[in-house]
């Protein structure tokens, strides 16, 4: 969950998942995967920081969870996550290469 500013002042919690897309016109709104259209004083790319931190939050919450690097793998995986595009991980066993 994510907390946004309602246009009256009023804070407010949500769920960063329900969002289906964020525009400014010149107010921030946001439209739900339901339809529900709710306008916020955060600009739009304050509102995708915070999406990203708060799932950045989850991960790192699971990883410390995790009993072994191959399960963080295997959880970021599920989420879409490219792990390797940054590189072999220490100690990991390498994909053999296809061939042609």
């Amino acid at each position: 969950m994510i907390e946004l500013t309602r246009l009256n002042g009023s804070p407010m919690l949500l769920n960063s998942d329900l969002i289906k897309t964020a525009e400014s016109s010149p107010d921030t709104m946001l439209t739900l995967i339901n339809g529900e259209k709710l306008i916020v004083r955060e600009e739009p790319s304050e509102v995708v920081e915070r999406v990203l931190v708060y799932r950045a939050q989850l991960l790192a919450m699971v990883a410390r969870r995790l009993p072994s690097l191959s399960d963080l793998q295997q959880i970021a995986s599920l989420s879409s996550l490219d792990m390797e595009a940054a590189g072999p991980v220490p100690g990991s066993i390498p994909k053999p290469s296809a061939t042609r």
